[in-house]
């Protein structure tokens, strides 16, 4: 069998292949046509241009050819003998999938989509427990206030959460006026330009001294620093952008230390494999979490999609993401006409 899936063959270059892969799925995986692959802007970025800082682990090297993407939404049309999470028909999120029209995982990656919820709608929801996971290690509580620093799609689903959750005033942060409407609409009370001269002092008026929690997701030094700026006493912040400009230094004593603030690592790799626990759960349990979530009405991710492209046009779109900072935020691949 054989399907078409895009890879970043070099830095800066991506294109849609042929791939051979077996005609029957193997015992415990699950064969899905995809019906849409939604990209992780700064992930991708990253991977596509070759940043050295993309894992984690500090022995990482980026290497090439890669696979790129990893939320996706689809219909499984082929099962192995012992999978029982799924049957062919079903509708499916595909999670740690890839840029491609069969998706091949293992049924542990499977999760049922509800009846009342859209494959387009579904395909982020890996994506969006990055914020989710975020917001739990602050331990939020009802009534409090919460900063997010950064609009990319992480932090417009962590305002969107914020708001089902229950936190007052969320208060949205970005340059780029066109991001700060949207988070108006998907729930912040206030959207504000960090680089004004007075943001922190705009944010503690708003917030009765300073924010409680942030989720910090611009991955830049001067944004966690501002961030900080804004906080209230022994405030709790999440670490979820990936902060890649290693040089840029803090003075933790005052902004941090003598003012008791909390700061939680937020990367998906350190989220438990197995066990939930409180405030600690498994990737598959957020996503359930989610699915029921939108199954239910609390979240509306339809609003996060605001354009389609076709794979073929895979390098036109990357190259895009890599240079252009108002590049989509709910940028999907449609591969229904994929053969």
């Amino acid at each position: 069998m054989k399907r078409k899936i895009i890879l970043f063959t070099e830095p800066y270059k991506a294109e849609l292949i042929e791939q051979e892969i077996a005609d029957t799925p193997a015992a415990n995986e699950v064969y899905v046509k995809t019906v849409y692959s939604t990209i992780s802007a700064g992930t991708e970025k990253a991977n596509f241009i070759g940043d050295m800082n993309v894992s984690p682990n500090p022995n990482f090297v980026p290497a090439f050819p890669r696979y790129c993407g990893y939320a996706a939404a689809g219909e499984v049309i082929a099962i192995g003998s012992n999978v029982t999470k799924c049957k062919v028909g079903d509708r499916v999120v595909v999670a740690w999938s890839s840029h491609t029209n069969i998706n091949v995982k293992d049924q542990g990656n499977i999760a049922i989509i509800p009846d009342n919820v859209s494959y387009s709608e579904a395909s982020p929801t890996l994506i969006s427990i990055f914020p989710l996971s975020a917001i739990r290690k602050t331990v939020l509580e009802a009534g409090e206030s919460s900063l997010v620093m950064g609009l990319g799609i992480l932090g417009c689903f962590a305002v969107h959460q914020l708001r089902a959750l229950g936190a007052y005033p969320i208060i949205a942060a970005d340059p780029v006026k066109e991001r700060r409407d949207l988070a108006l609409q998907l729930g912040a009370d206030y959207a504000l330009d960090p680089t004004e001269p007075d943001f922190a002092e705009k944010v503690k008026s708003l917030t009765n001294g300073g924010a409680a929690t942030c989720i910090e997701v611009t991955g830049v030094g001067q944004g966690l620093d501002t961030a900080l700026d804004c906080m209230a006493m022994r405030g709790r912040i999440a670490l979820l952008g990936c902060t890649r400009d290693k040089n840029f230094t803090i003075d933790y004593y005052r902004k941090v230390h003598g003012r008791g603030i909390q700061m939680f690592g937020a990367h998906i790799a350190a989220t438990p494999t197995l066990e939930s626990s409180h405030g600690y759960r498994t990737q598959m349990d957020e996503v359930r979490t989610v699915l029921g979530l939108l199954g239910g009405g609390r979240l509306n991710y339809k609003q996060f999609i605001t354009a389609h492209g076709n794979p073929e046009d895979c390098q036109e779109i990357f190259t895009r993401l890599a240079n252009d900072r108002n590049f989509p935020i709910g940028f999907q691949f449609d591969w229904e006409n994929i053969k």
